[in-house]
């Protein structure tokens, strides 16, 4: 017997009203279980593979060609997009019903480059800390050995989402 397809993407923007209406964990896995558009941003890095757990969220994705940067390596910019998609993403899945977050800062560390002879990556997001107003959380991205290749610490605002009629 083979297993179920995964549907293929639908790349879009949820509504405020649809957010808003679940726990910051039934959002994420709708997004991962593609029940929920993936964010337009996610349709550069490919996810696949992603599992949500409350503060714990982890995302695969295989570096290409495609994301090359003038100097033939992979740009930083697809280490950001997954790495700020982790800890952001590990921070919804903390959040009640009606609440949402945006990103007031991180930083990146790159400790290795990556090229599309890489292979498959792990990005690992989880919250540090989850508080009413601010959270904060931290992510690393680890080849298919395990070895270290970027990582990364944020400091998000959490705050109520607008009512809507």
């Amino acid at each position: 017997m083979t297993a179920p397809a995964t549907p293929k993407p639908v790349y879009g923007v949820s509504s405020m009203a649809v957010m808003a209406s679940m726990s910051g964990l039934d959002f994420v896995r709708g997004i991962f279980a593609r029940t929920l558009p993936e964010p337009p941003i996610m349709e550069n890095v490919e996810p696949f593979d992603c599992t949500a757990e409350t503060g714990h969220v982890v995302i695969h994705s295989v570096p290409g060609l495609r994301h090359y940067n003038p100097i033939g390596s992979v740009h930083g910019g697809y280490a950001a997009i997954l790495l700020d998609s982790a800890m952001g993403l590990a921070v919804q899945t903390t959040l009640p019903q009606g609440f949402g977050y945006t990103t007031l800062e991180f930083k990146i560390s790159f400790v290795r480059g990556m090229s599309q002879d890489t292979g498959k990556i792990r990005t690992e997001g989880h919250v540090l800390n989850a508080g009413r107003r601010v959270a904060t959380a931290e992510a690393c991205i680890t080849d298919d050995k395990g070895k270290l290749l970027a990582h990364a610490t944020t400091t998000c605002l959490v705050f109520e989402l607008p009512k809507t009629s």
